[in-house]
């Protein structure tokens, strides 16, 4: 297993990949090595789904998930110096959004700017209690650039985001919760164990279906619903075929748990 500066990879458990962003010393803020290492870590899910059937991304330590960039290394950059370290995060992002794995964000505490846009990168999210959330970019004369215009609006709605977008302000787990960017909050001390649950029992599930799953999703949500139903019965007709198809109903008629191999 490759050894990264800035991010732990395990595998906690069967088919499930824990990624932590590893800057406590900084509230896990993103600097360039921050970007490559993750933008390393991602690619290399999309190019190889079949070895992980869920993933999971959490920050180390107590109390931050990732505070953003950081603004440290940026103090002084040139405009140059600037976009080509945007342009390696832009490259991370659009990594994570691509990957075909289902990703779960476990937000232990505070992730502003560009550590929620990370963290809406994810499926969806369970949060700690003490996490809070901001897209302070406005406060600072730049704008959300790592996919917060376009992510928070599908998970809260246009009209909350242009609230947190154009304000700035932090706002609470269980506002984030109520409008819907917040799927469960958990005590800190569980936070990784509910997660890992929940990861464990989507990789019991056959893993091309979960895989289809999310693309048709996705899809679906970026275009009109007669074209997202052409996607969907697309993306069913693809696991007709499948040994796991075939396992899935033989087990249920045998009354045993299926065992999926991704074939």
């Amino acid at each position: 297993m490759k050894h990264f500066e800035t991010v732990l990879v395990e595998y906690p458990q069967e088919h499930t990949v824990l990624v932590t962003l590893n800057r406590p010393a900084v509230a896990n803020a993103m600097n360039t090595q921050m970007g490559l290492d993750l933008l390393e870590v991602f690619d290399g899910f999309c190019a190889a789904p079949n070895k992980q059937r869920c993933i999971v991304v959490t920050g180390a330590g107590a109390k931050a998930f990732c505070a953003g960039g950081d603004l440290k290394q940026r103090n002084g950059m040139t405009d140059e110096q600037w976009q080509d370290q945007h342009l390696i995060f832009e490259r991370m992002i659009r990594a994570m959004i691509a990957c075909p794995v289902p990703v779960i964000a476990a937000v232990n505490g505070a992730a502003y700017a560009g550590g929620m846009e990370i963290s809406l990168c994810a499926d969806f999210i369970y949060a700690a209690e003490q996490a809070r959330f901001a897209l302070t970019e406005v406060t600072l004369g730049i704008m959300p650039g790592a996919g917060g215009t376009q992510n928070l609006p599908r998970a809260v709605g246009a009209r909350r985001a242009k609230e947190i977008l154009l304000t700035g302000r932090p706002f609470s787990v269980q506002q984030a919760y109520e409008w819907g960017m917040v799927n469960r909050i958990c005590k800190p001390e569980t936070l990784i164990a509910e997660v890992l649950e929940t990861a464990a029992v989507i990789a019991g599930n056959a893993p091309i279906s979960t895989r289809q799953i999310k693309q048709s999703v996705n899809m679906g949500l970026n275009t009109d619903l007669q074209t997202g139903m052409m996607f969907e019965i697309e993306a069913y007709n693809r696991m007709v075929p499948t040994d796991d198809r075939r396992e899935g109903i033989l087990a249920f008629n045998e009354k045993r748990k299926p065992v999926y191999r991704g074939r």
